[in-house]
């Protein structure tokens, strides 16, 4: 389907404010199942990390919706099951619980709630733990894999892990831990990962050493999923000057995309980062190119991938500079 610029983005956001009215026409009003094993650990005096097991009707859930002291506070994509909280007072309980919500509306019973009480925050502590050493990793399969590591040291109590991935961090886990799961990986892809250790006062130490793990090959996978796909380009002449104005669908993978970026004749010419409340299944951005009518510019996209890499690009879309000014 051809999406046409902002009105796939608006009704998207229909559907976020509307979920009744853009479900199925089935008339299903049988709720998901409760997300289960609810945990959370403090990641520093005014952090937390939140995890729980996924609704055993996936593919049927729409998003989870997590709760801190009875009140609803955040929904979550439901290719994902964890959530970094911040903003939290030292020394303080808070009690987290997480519900699922299917694409008709019906919302499970809430989990049991787990508790965490954040540490007391040292005033005086600006000195980071020491760098996480020996990290090693392996393969679970296609889609996931193991990180192990020796504990840092800290003058008051190192209180997190943090792993990164390609710059970026993708999962946390409490100080007392020195291992770490990473799902929603590719098959067959080659990994780096780093390792970050945090005190209660939000110090972190220097990255660990790096560790490469390459997840094992899944026969007859598909990668087009991960291409976005039907690029659209128009171009419009705006105050002498050309304007390419370009539209896609995003990909279809396990997770949330939040993050473009776009080749103009082979070369990088644009990154579009979508906000907390942008959509994500359509992307549309505006790129100035010059004043020459008749110039013909080659576009590609490609998006950034719930595991931190990029993904390949589209074929080649070529956009002919024309029109008045409008």
């Amino acid at each position: 389907m051809r999406p046409t610029p902002w009105l796939a983005a608006l009704s998207t956001a229909a559907c976020l404010l509307a979920l009744s009215a853009c479900g199925s026409d089935d008339g299903d009003t049988e709720p998901p199942s409760v997300p289960s094993n609810v945990t959370v650990d403090s990641s520093s005096s005014t952090s937390a990390h939140v995890m729980w097991n996924r609704s055993a009707d996936e593919g049927e859930v729409k998003r989870y919706e997590v709760f801190r002291n009875g009140a609803k506070f955040k929904d979550v994509p439901a290719s994902r099951h964890m959530l970094d909280v911040t903003g939290l007072k030292a020394s303080t309980t808070y009690t987290f619980a997480v519900r699922a919500r299917d694409a008709d509306g019906n919302v499970s019973r809430r989990s049991t709630t787990a508790s965490v009480t954040t540490p007391s925050a040292a005033a005086d502590d600006s000195k980071p733990p020491t760098a996480p050493a020996g990290l090693k990793g392996r393969a679970n399969g296609p889609r996931s894999a193991t990180l192990t590591w020796q504990r840092s040291k800290d003058d008051h109590e190192v209180t997190a892990y943090d792993v990164y991935q390609a710059g970026t961090r993708i999962h946390s886990v409490s100080g007392t831990k020195t291992t770490a799961a990473v799902t929603t990986l590719r098959p067959g892809t080659r990994y780096a990962f780093t390792v970050k250790a945090r005190d209660a006062a939000d110090n972190a130490s220097p990255e660990s050493e790096g560790v490469t793990v390459t997840t094992k090959a899944q026969p007859g996978g598909d990668t087009g999923a991960e291409v976005p796909t039907d690029l659209q380009g128009t171009s419009r002449l705006e105050a002498g000057r050309y304007q390419l104005d370009l539209v896609w669908n995003a990909p279809k993978t396990d997770g949330e995309i939040t993050e473009y970026e776009v080749y103009v004749d082979g070369k990088f010419g644009s990154k579009l980062v979508l906000g907390g409340t942008a959509p994500k299944d359509t992307g549309t951005l505006t790129l100035p190119m010059g004043k020459k009518a008749g110039v013909t510019y080659a576009v590609k996209v490609r998006a950034k991938l719930p595991d931190g890499n990029w993904g390949p690009f589209t074929e080649e879309t070529e956009v002919k500079a024309e029109g008045g000014e409008r």
